[in-house]
């Protein structure tokens, strides 16, 4: 079986790492470069950098921090945020990164996830979902959460892995920032429904919480931001805990 991954995300505004509740009222949690070092160095299994602002403000993603991450760490990372074109993926390939992900623009053009996938394949394709919990039903959002769309959550998963994604990275804006624990039950029927590897994304706040996105949420990878960045969890002692609960992580 493989091994269960943890993903710290550095979310990227400004130049710095920030963190956000809900995805607004953000503070500021460090330098990117120093961070992703850290986190290297303490057994993440990848890392995850999102520009939070470049679809909102109409920017191309980082290059020379993407260049700077790539020049400093020795494990994959995916960068996202602003990516409209191959071109900008090339670019951004080119600088360092491992994956792209990408979210406004695959919902807006959902063909470029297939064109990502046939250029550079489907490997280096994540398409990343931000939804909210509305009337019972998962409404996905553009623009890092600010404009809610037609799309649903499993439906629109599901076309996404028919254009050619490689993974799902699912973000609960319920439960972002909150620290009460991932979208379980969301999590699990997505891992169901599809094919490729779904990473669970906003809500850790302690051990367990992981533990759960494994077992109850068939995740095959965690991601969290705050509980890393702020010191409250440290990554060595999570994998520990998650082996000794019988999850299969890399120590």
């Amino acid at each position: 079986m493989l091994a269960k991954r943890i993903i710290p995300c550095l979310d990227i505004k400004d130049g710095k790492t920030v963190k956000g509740i809900n995805f607004v009222n953000f503070r500021n949690a460090g330098d990117p470069v120093e961070l992703g070092a850290a986190y290297s160095r303490d057994g993440a299994d990848e890392l995850v950098y999102l520009d939070i602002t470049a679809s909102h403000e109409g920017r191309k993603t980082f290059t020379e921090l993407v260049r700077k991450v790539a020049e400093n760490i020795n494990i994959p990372f995916t960068v996202g945020g602003g990516i409209h074109e191959l071109r900008d993926v090339e670019r951004l390939l080119n600088a360092g990164a491992d994956k792209v992900s990408v979210n406004s623009a695959a919902l807006r053009n959902p063909k470029l996830i297939g064109e990502i996938a046939r250029h550079f394949g489907s490997q280096v394709c994540v398409v990343a979902i931000d939804a909210n919990q509305e009337n019972g039903d998962w409404i996905c959002y553009l623009n890092g959460g600010r404009i809610p769309t037609e799309k649903r959550l499993f439906s629109w998963a599901k076309e996404a892995e028919e254009e050619g994604a490689g993974e799902i990275l699912f973000t609960s804006m319920t439960h972002d920032g909150v620290k009460e624990g991932y979208a379980n039950e969301a999590l699990a029927r997505l891992a169901d429904e599809l094919h490729i590897p779904v990473i669970a994304s906003g809500g850790a706040g302690k051990w367990e919480h992981f533990r759960d996105a494994f077992t109850e949420g068939k995740a095959d990878a965690a991601l969290a931001a705050s509980v890393f960045h702020f010191g409250e969890i440290k990554i060595e002692d999570l994998k520990l805990y998650l082996r000794q609960e019988g999850i299969n992580v890399r120590l």
